[in-house]
Order: structure tokens, then C-alpha cells, then sequence
């Protein structure tokens, strides 16, 4: 199976044809199956607010939400970090918060995107391990942004790791130096999901941190021959993952619903009663 979906629901003006107003889920779903919301990221949300977005789509629609920003570690970056008390008090938290998603099995993913500081070593190893334990039985998707992660030996052995302890490792399509973001490695981790995110390749945006930096780092359109590249990816991670979902995070220039809706057709996906079906791809 393969779904594609994109960050947040309300900045995708192609989808309404409109520029002046925002999306509505409801309007969204019509499109995608799934979406990304990092709203939990900077506060746990109450269960009504959860139950809300559940009654503006169908049944079969589904959610990625990023885990807060505690379960983390931003807060190791900000000169005020949390103890162990209240890490796991805020793990707690926002199970208790997703559980109507868990019910309802619209919960495709917690994202856990750690803070480019997050660097290999052992404390963060185990600290991963930590994660599978407290999110025993809940779909947990890595996405690493320290490069300390990859390298020819070192992928392989952490893409085990996070095998072993039943972590999807995300794959990441954005622009990296030396010093400064990831590679594009397709594996797939986990044998139920494995996700794509597509930052697109700005490569100035993404390295000068000055100005509207965070405006204008997802400045980017995907080519067709780059998602023609992305179609085949897709088709041989579906080689190792029951499901493939590629989330569009291009936005900067309101670009990645149409380059998601593109890869849709090249993908011949159909959706019927948001069930996506795949069509005539040989």
C-alpha cells in the first residue's frame, strides 16, 4: 500500500483553488488520506481537540502527529531542560491524548524528529531504547537531522537498531553538507510503515539560518524526473514495508500539493473512500 499526504491541511491553497482562505480538513481529505500536524510539538493537545479533527474526516483517514518537543529532548537545547519525572509525566500525557486515534486506528504515526544536536552516542542510543518501551505498542517513526547517524557502516547498523527495537526510521530527502543535514538513504525499518519526508533541495535556505530562515527553507518545487526518482523509490521500500507513506514538506512556495498530487498520478494511485487502491503500475 502507498498513501501520500502533506504537512499541515490548512496551507495548501491548489487544493480549494482559493488564496485568501485557509484549508479545511474536510476539504483536505478529499484530497489525501493522511496528513502530518505538528501542533502537538509545541503542546500536548486536549482529547476534545483530538476528537474534533477525528469528526471533519472519514473513517478511514489518518493521522501523523509529532511527538512534544520533551519527548524529544528540545529541551535539552534550551539552557532549561525537564527532569526524568516530568519527561515521563509528558510521555503519559500524550498517550493519553492520541487514544481516541489509537481506538479508531487513525493513528498512522507519532514522528519523532529530533533537534540536529540529537548526535550518535550513548546516551541517545539508549534513550531510544527508552522510547520503544514507553511507546510499546503505538507506530513510532525516527527522523534523525545529525548526520552522526549515517555513513557506509554506521546506517546499517543503526537502521538494525531501530529494527530490532520495532522503530520505522524515517527517510529524508533535504540538502546536506559535511556538517549539516542527512542523506537520502531509502530503508525501510519497520515491516508495517516506512515514511518519507520530502523537504525539498534548497540548498541556500536550508544552510543560512539568517532572516525568515524557517520561511524559506522548504522553498522548493520538485522536478517530474526527481518524482519520477521518488516513484521508484517508493516501489522498491514497498519491496520490504507493508505500507509506504510519503509526506510533502515543501511548502514554503505552497509547491507540495501539486508535486503530491503528481507523484499520486505517476504512482496510479486511486482513492476510493480514502482506501487507496494501486492501478496499472506495470
Amino acid at each position: 500500500m502507498i498513501t501520500i499526504g502533506l504537512t499541515t491541511f490548512s496551507e495548501h491553497p491548489a487544493l480549494i483553488d482559493h488564496a485568501k482562505r485557509k484549508v479545511r480538513l474536510t476539504e483536505y481529505s478529499a484530497h489525501f488520506p493522511v496528513v502530518e500536524l505538528d501542533t502537538p510539538f509545541y503542546a500536548v493537545p486536549k482529547v476534545d481537540v483530538i476528537t474534533h479533527w477525528q469528526q471533519q474526516v472519514p473513517d478511514g483517514f489518518q493521522f501523523i502527529l509529532k511527538a512534544n518537543q520533551v519527548m524529544t529532548m528540545h529541551d535539552q537545547g534550551s539552557g532549561d531542560p525537564v527532569g526524568n519525572e516530568q519527561r515521563l509525566a509528558v510521555f503519559n500525557e500524550y498517550k493519553r491524548a492520541v487514544s481516541p486515534l489509537m481506538a479508531a486506528g487513525q493513528l498512522k504515526a507519532v514522528l519523532f524528529q529530533f533537534p540536529p544536536y540529537f548526535a550518535r552516542k550513548v546516551a541517545t542510543i539508549e534513550y531510544l531504547r527508552r522510547i520503544s518501551l514507553l511507546m510499546a505498542g503505538y507506530p513510532v517513526a525516527i527522523e534523525f537531522r545529525n548526520p552522526s547517524w549515517y555513513g557506509k557502516e554506521i546506517t546499517r547498523d543503526v537502521a538494525g537498531f531501530l529494527k530490532e527495537l520495532g522503530l520505522g526510521m524515517v527517510v529524508v530527502d533535504e540538502p546536506h553538507t559535511t556538517n549539516m543535514g542527512v542523506p537520502f538513504e531509502p530503508i525501510a525499518t519497520n515491516p508495517d510503515l516506512c515514511m518519507l519526508r520530502l523537504h525539498g533541495r534548497n540548498v541556500k535556505g536550508w544552510t543560512d539560518t539568517t532572516g525568515d530562515w524557517r520561511g524559506k527553507r522548504t522553498l522548493y518545487r520538485y522536478s517530474h524526473d526527481e518524482l519520477v526518482s521518488f516513484k521508484e523509490t517508493v516501489l522498491n521500500l514497498q519491496k520490504s514495508s507493508r505500507e509506504v507513506c510519503v509526506i510533502f514538506n515543501n511548502n514554503a512556495g505552497r509547491d507540495a500539493a501539486d508535486n503530491a498530487l503528481e507523484l499520486q498520478k505517476l504512482l496510479g494511485l486511486s482513492f476510493n473512500d480514502l482506501s487507496p487502491l494501486q492501478l496499472d503500475l506495470f
